[in-house]
């Protein structure tokens, strides 16, 4: 490292909502290196969040160790937590996997039920020193609180925490820095409503800012998803007041070219380690279960048993778009699972009103709605897919108008009421009114964390006549 002096310049390079994509990972640290051979320049490489993503095998098969050793290997200097690795790792599973991280984790906004503390692993803010400046580190984390609540945590809200801490630190350091993992609208908010920030980096909503926006006196950036965009904003101590100033600010596409071997190594120990993991056996089946987007089939109609099953629920609605391909007969292993259910969605048991399933049947047999593209939430399908219900019986004329093909539903022989309540079992996505809208107004909702879909799939597996039972229709079209 160049030594410290005024004319030093300080260049803050980060990346944000990765999500494993480990093919840019090797390229992103060579470019690093890179920038570090910058002479008369001083580094610090953050991490915004979402650096894991359990729908890569690698992440799944290390329990984010793969993504620790690339943090650790390209010399990150800070990090935060995402939603995906707040909500789709345990506590004790990121303490687990952060054990060897050689970095602090920031973040403000989270703290432990049982203690009112963060978790150790966790720091609410931190002061480093780069560049003859003092630079104040501040973290947050999108909020989610039913969710956190769950786990174990509470999800404080992050503008009053960020505000805390710019108060505590402002009067200390040159330089504040929010690392958010918040979303582009509630960066411009902090930026108009808490003084003292210097810099946003962002992330959440994988918003790309090629250049910093200004709001006042605070930039905002960030570099997109997917490890597309290296982002870097570099500072100068203004000779006159010594105050920093921005002198250049961009995000450079992640394009062919030198990557790191030492990471690229790790990567492939990892997808080593990670495959043998995944394919221990969990279940043996002796019929193909075949998965259809337009209509039902017997994959979908399984998943829909697990759900209601794991939910305890008189019926269950799911949507087969979360299958993304038919599962063999034959010895059905851990890898097979999550290849064809990647997402880290999780169960929920709500009220509903037979209006809202009514319509939501009607809705699931329109091609706009099965062939719907969806994307955030967890959801890693490719379109939304038709629902597939267990507990459930229907009677539909497929040649109807819209919304008029339902001739009946019920459940136990009994007619959906439109204005009774029926204990439901479904997907956390459809609370936020993803997809099928009209599920977003189910109440008493209960989300069940830490298990995904796939843990309920292996469960469901592995009861005695679950596989026959999916081949039993649900959907039976009048006079046939």
């Amino acid at each position: 490292m160049q030594p410290e002096t005024d004319q030093e310049t300080l260049m803050i390079v980060y990346t944000n909502d990765l999500h494993s994509h480990f093919g840019a990972m090797g390229r992103i640290a060579a470019m690093v290196d890179e920038l570090r051979a910058t002479p008369q320049t001083s580094v610090l490489l953050l991490d915004i969040g979402d650096h894991m993503d359990r729908a890569a095998p690698e992440t799944e098969g290390t329990m984010g160790q793969a993504n620790v050793d690339v943090l650790n290997l390209t010399g990150y200097d800070a990090i935060t937590i995402g939603n995906n690795e707040g909500l789709t790792f345990t506590p004790e599973l990121l303490e687990q996997a952060y054990a060897g991280l050689t970095c602090p984790v920031i973040c403000g906004n989270i703290r432990e039920l049982d203690t009112g503390k963060p978790p150790k692993w966790m720091k609410e803010h931190l002061i480093v020193r780069r560049s003859g400046m003092t630079i104040g580190l501040i973290g947050a984390t999108a909020s989610y609180p039913e969710f956190y609540e769950l786990l174990g945590l509470e999800a404080l809200d992050p503008r009053t925490t960020i505000a805390d801490s710019v108060t505590r630190l402002r009067d200390q350091v040159d330089l504040i820095i929010v690392m958010s993992h918040l979303g582009i609208k509630l960066d411009e908010e902090l930026a108009k409503s808490i003084p003292g920030i210097d810099l946003i980096i962002g992330g959440h909503t994988h918003h790309l800012l090629e250049e910093p926006l200004r709001i006042g006196t605070t930039m905002i950036t960030a570099a997109g998803k997917f490890g597309r965009y290296l982002g870097h904003i570099s500072f100068r101590k203004n000779t006159t007041d010594g105050k920093p100033v921005v002198v250049e600010g961009r995000c450079v596409a992640v394009e062919n070219g030198e990557e790191s071997e030492r990471v690229l190594k790790a990567i492939s120990i990892h997808q080593e380690g990670a495959k043998r993991r995944m394919d221990r056996t969990v279940a043996v089946t002796e019929r193909e279960l075949p998965i259809d987007y337009t209509s039902e089939s017997p994959f979908g109609n399984l998943l829909a048993q697990a759900v209601r099953r794991y939910t305890g629920s008189e019926l269950s609605i799911i949507n087969s778009g979360q299958l993304l391909m038919d599962l063999p007969k034959g010895e059905i292993s851990e890898g097979m699972l999550h290849e064809r259910c990647p997402s880290p969605i999780n169960p929920c048991r709500m009220k509903l009103k037979g209006a809202d399933i009514l319509y939501t049947l009607e809705e699931s047999l329109l091609s706009e709605m099965t062939d719907r593209a969806i994307y955030g939430f967890g959801f890693r399908g490719k379109v939304l897919g038709g629902i597939c219900v267990d507990g459930m019986d229907i009677l539909y004329d497929p040649s109807g108008a819209p919304f008029d093909k339902i001739i009946q539903a019920s459940v136990q022989g009994v007619p959906i009421s439109p204005d009774k309540d029926y204990d439901v079992g479904t997907l956390d996505m459809f609370t936020f009114g993803i997809g099928y809208e009209r599920l977003k107004n189910g109440e008493e909702r209960q989300y069940m964390l830490p298990d995904f879909l796939r843990d309920l799939l292996k469960m469901e597996l592995q009861t005695a006549g679950a596989v026959e039972d999916s081949f039993l229709p649900r959907w039976k079209k009048n006079g046939v």
